[in-house]
């Protein structure tokens, strides 16, 4: 019963694809690092960004830094794949910090400019996609796609404060926003519509499901923010 309770609640969305307007979604994936010195200012980017209706926004922490110095608690080795995946698909270098946009493009993190004419030349995303929560959880309703796709559900904190000890950021308390802290593969199938339960997400963390093509590029994207409400 909460399972139908949760799904007819995400059918009442009634979500459908059209122009791109004001708060239609995009997705920007920063790859960034706590032992990288030209990282802070594109984590704070990324935190003002994410206060735009629309823009879905996440940190990935890669842990290619965590050998110079310092480690980033937040750093995975998921994170450091993710962004090798892109690179080769986009054929670009793997850097920090490095901000990609929809998945189709690698941008430098903290060229405001750059990722601003990004953002407004995004076009809008083709396979509708919410979520909702019932009494039995959060779960998605991903719209039909004309290819196959994988979705991939996202969760993430808001903001964590770090006082970082030794390596290129020594001394500096670093503020940083949308961390990821977990990515499960919900499936991958022919691109026929489906309403997809979520796993678990623990309180004061955010959640977003991203919908891909096999080439990475983003399809269609959706978030829940963190509840209760966490200031950031």
């Amino acid at each position: 019963m909460q399972r139908r309770a949760l799904l007819a609640a995400i059918a009442a969305l009634g979500v459908a694809p059209g122009a791109r307007a004001a708060g239609a979604p995009v997705v920007l994936e920063l790859f960034t690092s706590q032992g990288c010195s030209s990282c802070p200012p594109a984590d704070a980017l990324l935190g003002e960004l994410a206060r735009r209706p629309g823009v879905i926004a996440l940190a990935w922490h890669v842990d290619y830094w965590d050998g110079l110095g310092w480690h980033d608690p937040y750093a995975s080795r998921l994170s450091t794949e993710r962004q090798r995946a892109y690179a080769a698909r986009l054929g670009t270098e793997v850097f920090t910090p490095g901000l990609v946009v929809d998945g189709t493009a690698m941008l430098v993190g903290s060229a405001r400019a750059e990722v601003e004419a990004a953002i407004a030349a995004a076009p809008p995303l083709p396979v509708p996609v919410a979520i909702a929560t019932g009494p039995g959880g959060a779960a998605a309703r991903i719209g039909t796609a004309s290819r196959s796709v994988t979705a991939l559900f996202v969760a993430w904190d808001p903001a964590h404060e770090t006082r970082v000890g030794a390596g290129e950021n020594g001394g500096r308390r670093l503020r940083e926003f949308r961390i990821v802290r977990t990515a499960t593969v919900l499936g991958t199938w022919d691109g026929t519509a489906r309403d997809i339960p979520l796993p678990p997400i623990a309180p004061g963390q955010g959640a977003a499901v991203l919908v891909q093509a096999p080439d990475l590029r983003v399809l269609g994207a959706a978030e829940l923010a963190p509840h209760p409400p966490v200031p950031v």
